[in-house]
């Protein structure tokens, strides 16, 4: 029985002449999609798998689909002749590209067989020379398969074609089943004593040899991963090694290559190297040495593999860092970038050579922690970390905490060597045990244009992929850039909401009963309805400290959050304005034992800013108040010049009726609006009403049934403790009626309650369910709507006109459209969702920022403004 052994990752040539089998192989060991077959390609762009003139269009598509699933890291295997090493050639360079295996199964079975099958087919008449051409063509070939293929395998009979068996390799970078937690270690250099410190640091106990040199160290619950450059420059390179060496025998560690035990393995292998950059001093270190721990060295050096791919592909570990398109893969070009990192070809002023900035253009998933370039303090960058902190160099060794993120780090004990590039002095850089994000810089993670239109749209948890159109992202990029608050605040934007379905009742446009009966309806059984407040949707982002804001949101110009609109304009003009507003939010939540009781430093709230003329005063000015004062001039006029000519005898009391109906619904219209407006200074008359805590550290709350997810009980409960907490007045609470849909009494006493809001002058309520939104349960195809808004009498008066109760009026806007308002608001929902989230697990904001940049887009598309 012969093995076919193969990555995981590969791509499968199946080499024979016609008739040899090599269809029936590969559907007997191989899934379907796996394969790709000339014969199907024909038949895709001719109809016809036997049209001989489709060759050259079939191999066209026949090589996309194979760079296609090489690119997404599938198995791929190719049903063709491949007889000749030409028509081998162009896949095996398709495989390189992609830096996967090729490897070769060849199906070398007698000529007599190929022809008696070839009989068999009826619909595929070979001439009769072309199978002993194939068949020389193939032995031919045979010759130089070892040089194109670094594995094949050569099937010489049917018995052994029909014995085969097929298993698989992970590839060697592959550990996705370690989930840690890990300690992800930057450069040491040599530095054994501050390695040591270190892992004392980090909770590791150090296993001594009889000589009291260390050989180990142990954690109960955590594995340590060395990201490679142990030797070299420092005092103790074969100390290191030994520490090292132990940890990754004993299982307590991994370890990946760095440049410098690449150096010093061609060395001591007597290798030509140029001995510089430390290497002197590793190589005067280690002949002091016994030649038993050299050759371990030398052993251990030699095993390294260029990178890890860990906790199920969410970590990737390499010493110069590594694209996304490397990730899993194996050839000498991704080993060398694994290595060196990448160049521009360039050297600056120190003769050094200038690294390439692939980190600022990494978009992948997984979070990369390298080395390699000493810099300061710890960078983040998009979703990469640099740890090497210099330790060599008089700086600090650096390790990060996964996943938790925290970074410890301990000081060099001197200057060890002296870099070419000079280095930060101890009171130029960060020092200290950093924890959380703290000591680590975090670059600005720029969104790109192609981040949301060139993948399609934005990929979310609730509703797969939601397209973004051009035109509407063009809009919103010019919002975004030029009005938009400091990006680094931008974390969420709200989405709009759907109006409930239009109302029977002959007096209403929209009544709490349509929305009780639509969530009804799905399976909801309870709902909330939330007192709508009539102010201007806002977001509050607030830090406990400005430490907090420079550590999770690297902002460092004193401000400690934002609160700004839905559009993500900020609300206050004056920064100082902000700044006080953010301390009372900030007072009460500490008052509240927020901080403490979701653990931490900073704190997302959706609210409503009140009054309206806060912040839509021009827009009362020219919009409403100015239609008020036009019907309050006019009107009257219109109604004594109609009243004198009744008095005449000219019959006019329709017309009359009609204007003095206007003229009271113009009254209705200017107290309509009066009633969200009030003078305000400052922070002076100005309210806040939070109803839903939208993140913390580690969490997002918005209630879509996830784990961890709050209740709409519990938002408001948060809510009303901050107004509680609050003693300048400034947080008011979010009134609510909770509504069982089993029990007409329950409905009925909340529409009651709506009643009494709306007559009162309230603009209306919000019913959600209380427990989930949108996507909730096992199937999410029937998703609900997140809230459902329902509006008063009078305060549709605002939005459709004075006199839009006249009964011709109502019977008209009962034929709104709602459709497309109520898709709108799930896929914003969705978008806001996947925002929230990305921003709870610490993903780079420009990730953040494509499901913000989608919401903000999806406001462009032309729905009807009053929905």
């Amino acid at each position: 029985m012969t093995e076919l052994r193969l990555p995981e990752t590969s791509l499968v040539l199946l080499i024979g002449v016609s008739g040899s089998g090599k269809s029936h192989f590969a559907a007997r060991h191989f899934k379907p999609g796996q394969v790709v077959s000339s014969d199907h390609c024909r038949l895709v762009v001719a109809d016809d798998e036997n049209d001989q003139s489709a060759t050259g269009d079939a191999f066209d598509l026949l090589h996309y689909i194979v760079a296609t699933r090489l690119r997404r890291g599938l198995l791929t295997v190719v049903d063709a002749t491949n007889v000749q090493p030409k028509s081998r050639e162009a896949l095996l360079r398709i495989a390189k590209d992609h830096d996967v295996l090729g490897v070769g199964v060849v199906l070398d079975v007698p000529e007599a067989v190929a022809r008696a099958r070839n009989a068999l087919r009826p619909e595929r008449q070979l001439p009769d020379h072309v199978i002993p051409r194939q068949r020389r063509e193939l032995r031919r070939g045979m010759r130089g398969l070892g040089r194109e293929f670094k594995r094949h395998y050569v099937l010489r009979d049917e018995a052994e074609i029909d014995a085969v068996t097929v298993s698989y390799e992970k590839s060697w970078t592959d550990k996705r089943e370690l989930t840690g937690p890990f300690d992800l270690i930057g450069d040491v250099h040599g530095c054994r004593a501050e390695l040591e410190r270190l892992l004392e640091e980090l909770g590791y106990e150090l296993r001594r040899d009889e000589r009291g040199r260390p050989v180990g160290a142990h954690h109960p619950s955590r594995q340590a991963v060395f990201l490679g450059d142990l030797v070299d420059r420092g005092p103790d390179t074969p100390g290191v090694l030994r520490l090292a060496m132990g940890m990754v025998g004993d299982g307590d560690a991994l370890c990946v290559p760095g440049n410098h035990e690449n150096k010093l393995l061609r060395a001591l292998r007597g290798r030509k190297v140029t001995v510089s950059h430390g290497l002197a001093e590793s190589l005067e270190q280690l002949e002091a040495e016994s030649e038993e721990f050299r050759d371990e060295a030398v052993r251990f050096m030699d095993g390294l593999v260029s990178h890890y791919v860990l906790d199920g592909g969410r970590l990737v570990v390499a010493h110069a860092g590594l694209k996304e398109e490397y990730h899993g893969r194996a050839s000498g070009r991704v080993r060398s970038f694994a290595l060196y990192g990448e160049t521009t070809g360039e050297t600056d002023e120190y003769g050094l050579p200038v690294r390439h900035p692939w980190a600022g253009e990494y978009r992948g998933r997984a979070m990369v922690v390298y080395g390699h370039t000493p810099v300061p303090g710890p960078e983040w960058i998009n979703n990469t970390l640099c740890v090497d902190t210099g330790v060599v160099f008089g700086g600090r060794l650096t390790a990060l905490r996964y996943p938790e993120k925290e970074l410890v780090s301990v000081p060099a004990e001197r200057v060890w060597y002296e870099p070419v590039k000079p280095f930060p002095t101890a009171d130029e850089r960060p020092g200290g045990t950093a924890s959380g994000a703290e000591g680590a810089h975090r670059e600005l993670d720029t969104l790109h244009i192609d981040d949301v239109l060139g993948a399609g749209g934005v990929e979310t948890a609730l509703l797969g992929r939601v397209a973004v159109r051009e035109e509407n992202a063009l809009a919103a990029l010019e919002v975004m850039s030029r009005f938009a608050v400091d990006p680094r605040w931008l974390v969420y934007l709200p989405p709009t909401m759907a109006p409930v379905a239009t109302s029977g009742l002959e007096r209403y446009l929209e009544h709490p009963a349509e929305a009780f009966a639509a969530y009804r309806a799905q399976g909801v059984g309870r709902v909330v309805c939330e007192e709508k407040h009539m102010g201007s949707r806002a977001i509050a982002v607030v830090c406990r400290d400005e430490e907090a804001a420079r550590a999770r949101f690297g902002v460092d110009d004193g401000t400690t959050g934002a609160v700004y609109t839905r559009t993500g304009r900020t609300f206050f003009s004056s920064a100082d304005l902000t700044e006080e507003f953010l301390s009372r939010v900030r007072a009460a939540a500490t008052k509240a034992g927020l901080w403490a009781e979701f653990d931490t430093s900073w704190l997302v709230l959706d609210c409503e800013l009140l009054p309206w003329s806060a912040k839509a005063k021009e827009l009362l000015r020219v919009q409403y108040a100015a239609t008020g004062a036009a019907a309050r001039t006019a009107l009257p006029v219109v109604a004594s010049l109609l009243e004198r000519a009744r008095d005449r005898g000219v019959e006019v009391t329709a017309l009359l009726e009609r204007v003095s109906g206007r003229e009271g619904n113009a009254a209705l219209f200017r107290d309509a609006y009066a009633r969200y407006c009030w003078p305000t200074d400052g922070l002076d008359g100005v309210r806040l009403a939070p109803f839903q805590l939208l993140a913390t550290e580690g969490r997002s709350h918005l209630t879509t049934g996830a784990p961890g997810d709050l209740d709409h009980r519990a938002h408001l409960e948060l809510a009303d403790r901050l107004a509680a907490a609050d003693p300048s007045g400034l947080i008011r609470p979010t009134a609510a009626r909770f509504t069982d849909l089993a029990d007409p009494a329950s409905e009925a006493a909340a529409t009651d309650w709506w009643l009494s809001l709306t007559e009162a002058g309230g603009e209306g309520m919000v019913v959600k369910p209380l427990d989930a939104a949108p996507g909730t349960g096992p199937d999410r195809r029937d998703l609900v709507q997140p809230g459902l808004k329902v509006r008063g009498r009078e305060y549709l008066r605002i939005i459709y006109g004075p006199d839009y109760t006249d009964p011709h009026q109502l019977d008209r806007l009962r034929g709104r459209f709602l459709g497309r308002k109520r898709s709108l608001a799930l896929r914003e929902y969705a978008l806001g969702a996947e925002a929230l989230t990305r921003l709870a697990e610490g993903a780079p904001l420009w990730r953040v920022h494509q499901a913000v940049f989608g919401v903000l887009a999806l406001e462009s598309e032309p729905v009807d403004p009053r929905l």
